[in-house]
């Protein structure tokens, strides 16, 4: 079986690519690492257990030591590595964290690769892949009637969350271009759908609304996001491991650009179809503007074309049937849901909603 080595698997994306991997193929073993901090979730995986080709280690992207018994001991043909904080507000009340893992954790993980694989034989050079999963936020905002990002536009990134992403791109692009490392990039828009932390919009919305509790929209809502399904992204990112060329970067979006108020609405008019005697209809009614956070980027849109032109990739799901999906996923799932929103979750909510 090929080996693939995916760090931060636990949490939204990595869990719903390992799922979507292991459905996908039956020659691929998958050994996830993940340091389980507060988005990261066992109960993300917990269908596969006692599936022979997948392995959950605990452990962290920064240790050296621990990295190179993992590579040594199971021989990955490729890394996926998707570990990383990962929320902008987090970022703003403290930066230390994305610096550790996402610029620190990274070049951790860059080196002891770069070590395993050049021990390799010259076909398993060839062959290695390592895969890094980044952000359409390291291209800085757009205006309203600007272009959508390219990979050719230069990084300039706002938060100290895009800050710590933007450093860890720098780097992998640097370990290709002076090791000869086998790299990739991905920068995406972006994600929403199963399994989703509650902290991020779109599944704080649906779950607050489902309790008639007030739905936090900063400022006056017209910042506009590019959104992508979730499993549209995994199928991306697949496309690029097998198909990508070493060296280059893939923007990878959903063709789909929302004002967060057109998210929110959109969310209470389908809860109000799918839930038409909650105590709150219409949902809208619950819809709160809150002072704007820090810095708050106007505009995120991407092209796609160069992923679409090289390995044939384009999504599937419209945002209303991918938005759909996601609300009966939480309405479905409320053990998932309680147990992802206990413990540092509330005092996370607790700390950036009390005073609005």
């Amino acid at each position: 079986m090929s080996v693939i080595l995916v760090t931060g698997g636990a949490g939204f994306i990595g869990s719903n690519f390992i799922l979507s991997e292991l459905r996908r193929r039956d020659d691929v073993r998958i050994v996830n690492l993940d340091c389980l901090t507060y988005a990261g979730n066992p109960m993300n995986l917990a269908g596969l257990r006692g599936d022979s080709r997948y392995l959950f280690i605990h452990g962290n992207i920064g240790d050296g030591c621990w990295l190179r018994n993992l590579f040594e001991r199971y021989r990955p043909e490729a890394v996926v590595n998707f570990a990383a904080e990962t929320h902008v507000d987090r970022s703003i009340l403290g930066p230390e964290p994305f610096v550790r893992t996402n610029v620190m954790g990274t070049c951790c993980l860059l080196e002891e690769a770069r070590c395993y694989w050049e021990s390799l034989p010259a076909s398993g050079r060839k062959a290695f892949r390592f895969l890094h999963i980044s952000t359409d936020e390291v291209y800085g905002s757009l205006k309203l009637d600007s272009p959508p990002f390219t990979e050719e536009n230069p990084f300039a990134p706002n938060s100290p969350y895009s800050a710590s992403k933007a450093a860890a791109d720098h780097f992998v692009r640097a370990y290709g271009h002076t090791y000869g490392l086998p790299t990739l990039t991905t920068n995406c828009s972006n994600n929403y759908g199963p399994r989703q932390f509650p902290e991020k919009m779109i599944p704080l919305m649906i779950l607050n609304a489902l309790e008639g509790k007030a739905l936090p929209v900063y400022g006056d809502g017209r910042n506009v996001r590019d959104w992508l399904f979730v499993e549209d992204h995994c199928d991306a990112l697949h496309r690029v491991l097998t198909h990508g060329r070493p060296g280059e970067t893939y923007n990878i979006g959903g063709h789909c650009e929302k004002t967060n108020l057109e998210v929110v609405t959109t969310i209470c008019r389908m809860l109000d179809a799918i839930r038409p005697k909650a105590p709150r209809v219409p949902h809208e009614s619950l819809i709160t503007f809150v002072e704007d956070r820090p810095g708050h980027d106007l505009r995120y849109a991407i092209d796609s074309s160069k992923i679409e032109r090289e390995v044939g990739w384009t999504p599937k799901e419209t945002f209303e049937t991918g938005l759909e999906r996601t609300i009966r996923w939480y309405i479905e799932n409320p053990a998932w849901v309680a147990a992802a929103r206990s413990g540092d979750y509330h005092v996370w909510i607790k700390r950036q909603y009390a005073a609005q």
